[in-house]
C-alpha cells in the first residue's frame, strides 16, 4: 500500500505548540461548558449573521525551521550598508550581556504593564533608572517613563505647551532645522487639533504680541551644527512663551543641556543607547520637563512610595492623570511607554556609566572632527561651525550625486539635502578605516592619503561645553563588569513575574505565547540594522515582508488596505480617526467632528477622538453591557450632519459578541458616519468573524496582543489600521493622508517578523483553531468560577466570548474585602491579578489567551476559590475582618521570617496557601505599597 503523503509533511509544525490544550483537555472542557463540539460553542457565542464563511485565505500553517529559513532568504534581501544618514537614527553596539539577557530574554519580554507593583519591581527599578539617566542628561528634574518616537514626543511636547498655555494661544513654531520626519509629524499633529504650525529659521520669530505657545529647537541642529539659545530663550520666557528642544541624548553628555539653556520641555530618542534601528523602531524616546508640569506631562511615571513595612518601593506615580482616568479630558491618548527599550537604553548606561559614556561620545566628536578636516583639505566646503556627529558638506567641484553614489559603491549611506549638499553622520560604530573611505568618496578617484589620527579634534568651545556632572548615582557606577552587570539583570529580573513564571489572566491586554521562533529573526542583522530611510533598493526584503503582512491582515479583517505605520494601539486609533477626518474633509464635510464612544469603551477611545480634533458625545450602555441601541440612534440622529464617527469595540468591553452590531453600523452609515472597530478584541474573532463583514470602515489590529509581539512589561506594541476601499487613500504616507503617525515610514518596522512568523506558522487552520480555544477557556473558567463569584455579563445564549468579568463589591459589605486584597492575595498564590475594576468598579476580567494549558486554567481557578473560601471564613467569623490573609497581602518573604509575626494566622497559610506555592515560590519583592503616600511626597528619580 502506498504510504499517506502527510508523512512528508514538516514535523515541527506550530499550532500545536502555540495552543495549550490538548484535545483530550478540549472534550474535557466541552463537556464542563455543557457543548457538544466547538462548533457548537462558537455557533452559541457569535451571532449567525456575522459568521465567516469559508477559510481566511493564508494557506496551511508551516514548519518552524521551514519558515525561518525562508525567511532568511527573505532577509538577505537586504543590503544593509554602513548607516551615515543621521536624522536622529544611529548605528549603535548593543552590549553582548544586554542583547541575550534582556532583548532576548522572555524573563524581561513577556512581562506586562507594573499595573501590579509589588510584582514589577525590577522593572520599575530599570524604568526610575531610566528616568533617573534622561533628568540627569537633559538638566531637567521631572522625566517620564519613555514615549514612543522623537517625533511623537515633539508633537506630544507641543500639546502639552497647548495645555499649559491653557489653549489661549493658539500657534507652535517648529524651527526648520529640526529632522524633517519631526516637522511633518508635528505639523500633521497640529493641524488635526487647530494649532497653526509655523516652520522657519528661529531668528525670524517675533514675540512681541506673540500667540505662540511654544517653540521647538533641535539640538544639534538635523545638519549638525550645535546653535547658542541662551539669547533666543531669554526672549520666547520674557513673551511667556515655552521652550521644547529636541536633544540627542549622547551629545548631552558633551554639551551644555537644555534645562541649563532655560529649556521647559526636552525630548529626543535613546536609540543610540544600545537599541537597534530596526528600520525605524521600536525605540524608547524621552521627555523631561519641570516639576510643577508633572500633571501636563503624557505617558507613564514612575514614582518612590514605601510598603506596608515602611521601606521603599516603587509605583506608577499619579495615573489619576492617564487617559483610562481621565478620557476626553486627558492631555494625551499615549496608553503605554516603550518599556523594554527603556530598559535596555538604561542598562546601557549602567554598563557604560558616565566616564564610559563621554568616552563614546568624544571618539564619535573626534571621528566627526577628523572627517570635516580631511574634507576641508580637499576643498570642500564644511562649516567651522560646532558639531557634535554630524556635518553638512556642499562639495566643491563634484556633483553631490556622484559622492553620494560613490560612497554607496564603497558600502555607506549618506544623506542628500536635496540642494547639493551632503550629510554624513557618524556614531558609536565608526572606525578610523570608515572615516577614510568616506573621505575618499569625497575625493572624486583622488588616491590622496589623509590620517585620521592626525585629522582628529575638538572643537567644541567653552560656553556650549558641558560642565555639570550627570549619573553620580550608585548604579551608574557599580556594574561595569560583565560580571555584575549579569548578577544586576538577573537581580532586577528575579522581583517581577513573568509569562516565564505563570499565566497572566488580564482582561483586554491578553498575554499568550511569544513563542521563540517569531522571536528569533528581531536580532537578525538584515533586520535589526537598517536605518529606516535607507534606499529603497536595499530594503527590499523588508518591503516584502510588509507587502505579505498587510495582504494577510487584509484578509484577516476583510479590509482593502492595511498601513503598518502606528507604533501603539493608541497611535492606530489616532490613525484610524485622522484617516475618518480626512474623508469627511475630501468630500467637502469638514464640520464633521462629533464621536459617538459608549461609556464603556477603553479609555484611550475619547481620548484619541479628542487628539484628532473630534468632540465626545457618550453612548450609554445596558444593564448587560450592551450598547443602548435607542440612546445611540437618537444621538447619531441628533447629531447627523456633524456626525464624524462611532468608535465601537467589538467583542464588547464586557466581552461579549453583541447580537446588535450589524444594526449599529448601519445606523451609523445611515447618518453619514463612519465606523471605527478597536481591534483590542480581535484576538477573538480571527477566521470566526471579520471587522469588515459587521461593518465597520477601519479597525486598529493590536499586534502586541493578536499577533504576538511580546507586552515587554508595558511596550513595545504596534497598532496597524485596516480600512475600507473609500478609506484607502487616506492612510498615512498616502496621497490624501492627513500626515505621518510615526517619525518612520513603517512604525517599529523591527518587530514586525514576529507576526509574520506567527500567521504564516499558524495558517487558516490554526489561527482560527487559536481563536476558538481562546472562546472555549474563557467559557471554561467562567463555568469553574460562576458558582463562587458572579458573572457579570453573558451573552445571548449565556456564553462570554475571550474573556469574562466576575463581581467582586459585595464581599466589600459581606466581609471588608475589596477588589484589591483579591488581586494582592493572588499574588501569595504565584499569580499576577486579572485586570481589575475596568470596565466595572470592583470587578476583576479575567482572560486566559488560548495559550494556556487546561492544568493552568484549572491552577488559577483553584487559587481564586481558595480565596472565596478565605472571603468565606470572615464572612463567617472564623477570620478577623481587618487581619487576614487578604488584608496583609502579598506576604513577603522579610515578613514571614520575621520574630515579630502577630497576625492569627500561620506563616504557612501566609505564603504557601496551595500546593503549588511549595513547589516553586514566587516571592513578592515588596509587601503592599502605599500608593497615595507616593503621589504625596513625589519622588520620580533615583535618589
Amino acid at each position: 500500500m502506498p504510504a499517506d503523503p502527510s508523512i512528508l509533511n514538516p514535523s515541527d509544525t506550530f499550532v500545536h505548540r502555540h495552543i495549550g490544550p490538548t484535545d483530550a483537555d478540549v472534550r474535557e472542557m466541552l463537556a464542563l461548558v455543557g457543548a457538544k463540539s466547538l462548533d457548537e460553542l462558537m455557533d452559541q457565542t457569535i451571532p449567525a449573521g456575522i459568521r465567516q464563511q469559508g477559510p481566511i485565505g493564508i494557506g496551511p500553517g508551516r514548519g518552524e525551521n521551514e519558515l525561518l529559513e525562508e525567511l532568511r532568504g527573505i532577509a538577505a534581501k537586504n543590503r544593509v550598508m554602513r548607516t551615515c544618514i543621521g536624522m536622529g537614527y544611529s548605528g549603535t553596539i548593543t552590549p553582548p550581556v544586554i542583547l541575550r539577557n534582556i532583548l532576548e530574554n522572555p524573563g524581561w519580554y513577556t512581562q506586562y504593564t507594573p499595573y501590579q507593583a509589588e510584582i514589577a519591581q525590577g522593572r520599575l527599578e530599570a524604568l526610575l533608572n531610566f528616568q533617573t539617566m534622561i533628568a540627569d542628561l537633559t538638566g531637567l528634574p521631572l522625566a517620564n517613563a519613555s514615549l514612543l518616537d522623537e517625533a511623537t514626543a515633539a508633537a506630544e511636547a507641543m500639546m502639552m505647551c497647548w495645555h499649559i498655555g491653557e489653549q489661549n494661544r493658539g500657534s507652535f513654531f517648529v524651527a526648520d532645522d529640526c529632522h524633517p520626519q519631526t516637522i511633518a509629524l508635528v505639523a500633521g499633529r497640529a493641524r488635526a487639533l487647530g494649532i497653526e504650525c509655523v516652520v522657519g529659521s528661529p531668528e525670524e520669530i517675533i514675540f512681541s504680541g506673540t500667540s505662540l505657545c511654544g517653540i521647538l529647537l533641535q539640538y544639534p541642529a538635523t545638519s549638525g551644527e550645535i546653535h547658542d539659545f541662551g539669547k533666543l530663550i531669554e526672549s520666547a520666557h520674557a513673551a511667556g512663551v515655552l521652550v521644547v528642544m529636541a536633544a540627542d541624548i549622547l551629545a548631552l553628555t558633551l554639551i551644555k543641556p537644555p534645562g541649563e539653556w532655560g529649556a521647559d520641555i526636552a525630548v529626543g530618542s535613546t536609540q543610540r543607547f544600545g537599541v537597534p534601528m530596526g528600520f525605524g523602531g521600536p525605540h524608547a524616546a524621552y521627555m523631561s520637563t519641570r516639576a510643577e508640569y508633572a500633571r501636563k506631562m503624557p505617558g507613564r511615571l514612575v514614582g518612590v512610595s514605601r510598603d506596608s513595612a515602611g521601606n521603599p518601593a516603587l509605583r506608577l506615580a499619579i495615573q489619576t492623570r492617564e487617559q483610562h482616568i481621565r478620557r476626553d479630558k486627558a492631555t494625551s491618548n499615549i496608553c503605554t511607554a516603550q518599556v523594554l527599550l527603556a530598559v535596555m537604553a538604561s542598562m546601557y548606561a549602567v554598563y557604560h556609566g558616565p566616564d564610559g559614556l563621554k568616552k563614546i561620545a568624544r571618539r564619535v566628536q573626534a571621528f566627526t572632527s577628523a572627517l570635516a578636516a580631511g574634507l576641508r583639505r580637499l576643498g570642500h566646503d564644511v562649516p567651522e561651525s560646532p558639531v557634535f556627529d554630524t556635518i553638512r558638506v556642499r562639495p566643491n567641484g563634484l556633483p553631490a550625486d556622484s559622492i553620494i553614489s560613490a560612497a554607496r559603491s564603497l558600502g555607506f549611506n549618506l544623506r542628500n539635502f536635496g540642494d547639493g549638499s551632503i550629510g554624513v553622520s557618524l556614531d558609536e560604530t565608526t572606525s578610523r578605516r570608515d572615516v577614510e573611505i568616506l573621505i575618499e568618496s569625497f575625493a572624486g578617484g583622488s588616491t590622496m592619503r589623509i590620517s585620521v589620527d592626525q585629522l582628529a579634534g575638538d572643537n567644541l568651545p567653552n560656553h556650549l561645553a558641558r560642565s555639570t556632572p550627570f549619573l553620580t548615582h550608585a548604579v551608574f557606577n557599580s556594574y561595569h563588569s560583565e560580571t555584575e552587570m549579569l548578577r544586576y539583570i538577573h537581580q532586577l529580573q528575579s522581583r517581577d513575574l513573568s509569562l516565564a513564571q505563570s499565566m497572566i489572566p488580564l482582561g483586554s491586554c491578553t498575554m499568550k505565547l511569544n513563542g521563540t521562533s517569531e522571536m528569533l529573526p528581531v536580532t537578525w542583522p538584515e533586520f535589526a540594522n537598517m536605518h529606516p530611510f535607507a534606499p529603497a533598493d536595499q530594503t527590499a526584503g523588508y518591503l516584502e515582508m510588509f507587502a505579505r503582512l498587510e495582504s494577510w491582515l487584509a484578509k484577516i479583517t476583510g479590509f482593502a488596505a492595511v498601513s503598518l505605520q502606528p507604533n501603539a494601539g493608541s497611535q492606530g486609533e489616532l490613525a484610524g480617526l485622522l484617516a475618518i477626518r480626512a474623508f469627511h474633509q475630501h468630500r467637502g464635510q469638514a464640520g464633521r467632528n462629533i464621536c459617538l464612544i459608549p461609556v464603556s469603551a477603553h479609555g484611550t477611545n475619547p481620548a484619541s477622538a479628542v487628539v484628532a480634533g473630534l468632540k465626545v458625545v457618550a453612548v450609554a450602555c445596558d444593564e448587560m453591557g450592551n450598547i443602548d441601541v435607542a440612546d445611540l440612534a437618537a444621538k447619531a440622529k441628533e447629531h447627523r450632519d456633524d456626525l464624524a464617527a462611532l468608535m465601537l469595540t467589538y467583542p464588547s468591553t464586557h466581552g461579549v459578541f453583541e447580537e446588535s452590531v450589524k444594526e449599529i453600523c448601519s445606523i451609523v452609515h445611515a447618518n453619514a458616519g463612519q465606523v471605527y472597530m478597536d481591534g483590542a478584541n480581535l484576538n477573538a474573532m480571527v477566521g470566526l468573524c471579520r471587522p469588515a463583514d459587521i461593518g465597520a470602515d477601519v479597525c486598529h489590529l493590536n499586534l502586541h496582543k493578536t499577533f504576538c509581539i511580546p507586552h515587554g512589561g508595558g511596550g513595545p506594541g504596534m497598532g496597524p489600521i485596516g480600512v475600507a476601499a473609500h478609506l484607502a487613500d487616506f492612510l498615512p504616507g498616502k496621497k490624501e493622508s492627513f500626515g505621518p503617525i510615526s517619525a518612520a515610514p513603517f512604525g517599529s518596522a523591527g518587530i514586525l517578523p514576529i507576526p509574520y512568523v506567527y500567521v504564516a506558522l499558524m495558517g487558516d487552520a490554526g489561527l482560527k483553531r487559536a481563536t476558538e480555544i481562546a472562546i472555549l477557556n474563557a467559557n471554561y473558567m467562567a463555568k469553574r468560577l460562576e458558582g463562587h463569584y458572579p458573572i457579570v455579563f453573558k451573552g445571548k445564549n449565556g456564553r462570554c466570548a475571550h474573556e469574562f468579568i466576575i463581581d467582586c463589591k459585595h464581599f466589600d459589605t459581606s466581609a471588608g474585602i475589596k477588589v484589591d486584597d483579591i488581586a494582592k492575595r493572588l499574588m501569595d498564590y504565584g499569580f499576577h491579578a486579572p485586570t481589575m475594576s475596568w470596565p466595572e468598579i470592583g470587578t476583576l476580567m479575567i482572560e486566559p489567551t488560548e495559550s494556556e494549558s487546561k492544568a493552568e486554567l484549572d491552577r488559577f481557578c483553584d487559587a481564586m476559590i481558595a480565596i472565596r473560601g478565605e472571603i468565606a471564613d470572615i464572612e463567617i467569623g472564623k477570620s478577623d475582618r481587618s487581619d487576614n490573609p487578604l488584608k496583609n497581602a502579598p506576604h513577603t518573604s522579610a515578613a514571614i521570617a520575621s520574630d515579630h509575626w502577630k497576625h492569627p494566622y500561620s506563616r504557612e497559610l501566609a505564603v504557601f496557601p496551595a500546593p503549588w506555592t511549595r513547589i516553586y515560590k514566587f516571592w513578592p519583592a515588596v509587601g503592599r505599597i502605599d500608593n497615595p503616600y507616593g503621589d504625596r511626597h513625589l519622588i520620580c528619580a533615583c535618589q
